[in-house]
């Protein structure tokens, strides 16, 4: 085990059932839940019953973000610190580090390379505070169960923090592991991974010697959509599975007499949109056969996703990468550095700033690239096509990636209930923070879903606006335009989404 991990105090968790105690009011608990990939018109009667009936009694976020760029490991990280990029450091499912290796892209999605930057930054892998770690100093715990990646799982917990992280592949602490599997078994085959997790939740997590905080992550239907495509009958089958599980938490939480003691809030990382790209040169290949990247083994420029690192930070080779890109009609927006603070747009014509996308960290590339996408309707019947090579994915800006589900009850939240107002992944944590009568540090970004509470926060926000962003330049033969689309609630921004036009 690596070295940030093993200071953790041995004998923090009690990991062995127990009767349900009659003798006291049970403590009041909260259960997060992430479903992968989670599109909201996936949530019907006939593809999630149990879902859409939850749905239905509990209060809905009809304008909740996934945090941009809307990947996996970057909303991981933003709802367990209820931060943006801008603040917690991770900026991407692929991320550069130098002091790592100089050369090539890190895999945020591995434990083991989430390890390597922990190390070489000195334990700043985040560099702020997790929601894990804010319990931890309460005296109280946070569990992780996850059927998805180990970087994934880790990063909702990074420091595990008095608490553990119980993943097929990676159970940390490691003194557990083996008590886990004798207790848990082996992991069955095609979605028995998901009733694995399920399992370790209801057997760790919704019981006496539970933690505080327990969170729970499927990594369908997103994986399956990756390979089959969204509205595959593959991807319907796995969407019908994790639902099930979610149908057996509630029937756990009914049975033990516990539903009205847990706070429950249901999201995901992102959404989904079909791929429509042809394939042709990545990023790496465009800018070798521009002359503009030595080799792909080269260190003068390393991308990362839609990240472009340039060693020397060159202006003048921003620029020319930025004029390369503009014409490229795989190419959705292009974000640069502002030239000062609070600028919108970015310093290269045409581009916009980090600061729009909460993404002005010190970790930040040079360039970051969007993929193009617009509103064509699959063969499934489901709209939103992302002009990257491949089945299906995401990642963009588009509202199809970016506008997501949220859905949270409990004996804190309004039932039945439905709130236009905008609500991000970032919020998760300083609302949970806020029920459980825990103080919120003011590094997070995020705020409390006040809209949403029995008991709403006094002199909240309460009214939203609109903003757009416009920025334009030229190329040969043509005009690349992006348009961004805000939501402004109080001092909170959230991106809707930004829409590429070339003329």
């Amino acid at each position: 085990m690596k070295k940030f991990l093993v200071t953790m105090v041995a004998g923090c968790m009690m990991l062995h059932t127990s009767a349900q105690s009659t003798a006291a009011r049970p403590e009041e608990r909260t259960l997060i839940v992430f479903f992968d990939g989670l599109r909201p018109d996936y949530i019907t009667q006939e593809a999630m019953p149990n879902l859409y009936a939850f749905k239905k009694r509990s209060a809905y976020g009809k304008s909740h973000h996934s945090v941009f760029p809307t990947v996996t490991r970057v909303n991981s990280a933003s709802y367990s610190t209820g931060s943006y990029p801008v603040t917690h450091g991770l900026m991407g499912n692929s991320v550069f580090f130098p002091e790592v290796v100089n050369n090539k892209s890190l895999n945020t999605g591995e434990a083991e390379d989430l390890f390597k930057i922990a190390e070489a930054t000195h334990g700043k892998l985040l560099t702020t505070i997790s929601l894990g770690e804010i319990l931890q100093k309460q005296g109280k715990k946070m569990m992780v169960f996850s059927s998805g990646s180990t970087g994934q799982a880790l990063l909702q917990n990074h420091t595990i923090s008095g608490g553990a992280v119980i993943n097929p592949a990676m159970i940390l602490p490691a003194s557990i592991r083996d008590s886990i599997f004798k207790d848990l078994g082996p992991v069955g085959p095609g979605g028995g991974k998901h009733k694995w997790v399920t399992d370790a939740l209801i057997r760790y997590g919704l019981n006496d010697n539970g933690p505080l905080v327990s969170a729970i992550w499927y990594s369908d239907p997103d994986g399956t959509a990756h390979a089959k495509g969204i509205g595959s009958a593959d991807a319907m089958a796995s969407i019908k599975v994790v639902d099930a599980e979610f149908g057996r938490i509630l029937s756990t939480l009914e049975s033990k007499g516990l539903t009205q003691y847990y706070n429950i809030l249901i999201s995901t990382d992102h959404g989904f949109m079909t791929h429509v790209g042809e394939g042709g040169k990545g990023l790496n290949q465009l800018l070798i056969d521009n002359g503009l990247k030595q080799s792909a083994t080269s260190d003068d420029i390393v991308t990362a996703g839609g990240a472009i690192y340039i060693k020397d930070h060159n202006p003048e080779t921003i620029r020319k990468i930025v004029s390369l890109l503009r014409p490229q009609e795989f190419v959705g927006a292009i974000f640069t550095k502002g030239a000062k603070p609070g600028d919108m747009k970015g310093f290269v014509e045409g581009t916009l700033s980090f600061e729009t996308i909460h993404w002005n960290h010190s970790r930040a590339a040079d360039i970051l690239v969007d993929a193009n996408w617009d509103d064509r309707v699959n063969s499934a019947g489901y709209a939103g096509a992302s002009f990257l090579p491949g089945v299906a994915g995401h990642g963009t800006i588009s509202h199809w990636d970016v506008h997501i589900p949220l859905i949270v009850a409990g004996p804190a939240f309004k039932n039945a209930f439905e709130s236009e107002l905008p609500t991000s992944n970032v919020d998760l944590a300083p609302t949970v923070l806020h029920i459980l009568n825990i103080a919120i540090p003011a590094t997070m970004d995020g705020r409390v879903m006040s809209e949403m509470l029995r008991k709403p926060v006094p002199g909240a926000a309460s009214k939203a606006k609109k903003e757009t962003i416009e920025t334009q330049a030229s190329y040969p033969g043509g005009t690349y335009k992006v348009t961004m689309e805000r939501t402004i609630l109080g001092k909170y921004q959230y991106v809707d989404g930004a829409k590429t036009e070339r003329k």
